[in-house]
């Protein structure tokens, strides 16, 4: 087991997460989830050694970590935070490179054989176009993603990633994701990636740490789903008061879209009506009336036709 958890207790003065007994491997994906505040970041400092267990220990190859320094930690972990400190006057190529220097002293030139993996880590992010870019013109998205490369760059069996997905559209999201599996299935590296957003584990992740009320749940991604029903079938919440919904027979998506768009837009009591989605169009059923409609604006106007 390259990373153990035995009975560990993280937060500052009072605990946030106790009692985590869990671990992780080399070729294994984990998406730690949790809502903001719950203690995410926390746990990932106490694995730097950058913040203290409050009980318990964490190991790395069966060794403490609170017995490795900087320098050596480094090496074993690689990571990203979702807020860094932008160095300046560096391009985006520098930054990148930057991963190399835990395995030279600063003063050394970095070798070609460093520099050609420097730039197919930029091409694999699809930053090509911003090799020479000074770091402080480069957007939100493309500089979380430079770090995300920095971290590519140091080679290390492990990546731990808190919130990195959080400045990206949905596209380089993908790009980000797909290169993190293939590096963790080709390079045999351990990914640790954080979010509060659950519907990346299922495709993406092989195993999930789901935090909740101070616990931590560990397992197969699939089997904590199917364990916590709560995921899989969000509350829907209601915007207009006098809002009481309608039954609504439709695909999951579908059904989201049409609930978000009548309790915006229809505070009153729409349980008498029936929604059917069937391939590209709606059927509406009130009392003995039905309605065939292909849009949520003659869906409204059916409603308030029935006032």
């Amino acid at each position: 087991m390259f990373l153990e958890l035995q009975q560990s207790t993280v937060g500052y003065k009072t605990p946030l997460i106790e009692e985590i007994s869990t671990g992780l491997d080399l070729g294994e994906i984990c998406l730690l989830v949790g809502n903001n505040g719950v203690g995410k970041t926390t746990l990932i400092k106490s694995i730097l050694n950058q913040t203290p267990l409050l009980s318990g220990s964490i190991l790395l190859e069966e060794k403490s970590n609170i017995s490795f320094s900087n320098r050596e930690l480094a090496k074993k972990i690689a990571v990203v935070f979702s807020k860094s400190r932008v160095p300046a006057n560096f391009t985006l190529a520098d930054l990148i490179g930057f991963g190399k220097y835990i395995h030279y002293p600063y003063y050394f030139n970095l070798s070609k054989e460093d520099q050609n993996e420097v730039e197919e880590i930029i091409e694999r992010l699809n930053l090509t176009q911003y090799t020479n870019f000074p770091l402080q013109k480069l957007s939100d998205g493309n500089l979380q993603k430079a770090f995300i490369g920095r971290a590519l760059a140091q080679n290390s069996p492990m990546i731990i990633l808190d919130e990195p997905t959080t400045h990206l559209d949905e596209e380089n999201k993908i790009i980000i994701l797909k290169l993190l599996r293939h590096l963790a299935r080709t390079k045999n590296k351990l990914i640790l990636f954080s979010s509060h957003d659950w519907r990346l584990a299922k495709e993406f992740a092989d195993k999930m740490w789901l935090v909740n009320s101070g616990r931590m749940d560990s397992g197969i991604t699939e089997e904590l789903l199917l364990k916590h029903h709560e995921l899989l079938n969000p509350q829907l919440f209601h915007m207009s008061s006098g809002f009481i919904a309608p039954h609504i027979s439709a695909p999951t998506l579908e059904k989201e879209m049409l609930f978000s768009y009548l309790q915006k837009n229809f505070a009153k009591d729409l349980s008498k009506f029936q929604f059917e989605y069937l391939e590209s169009f709606w059927t509406v059923t009130v009392g003995n009336q039905q309605q065939i409609c292909t849009s949520f604006a003659e869906i409204a106007l059916f409603i308030n036709k029935q006032s």
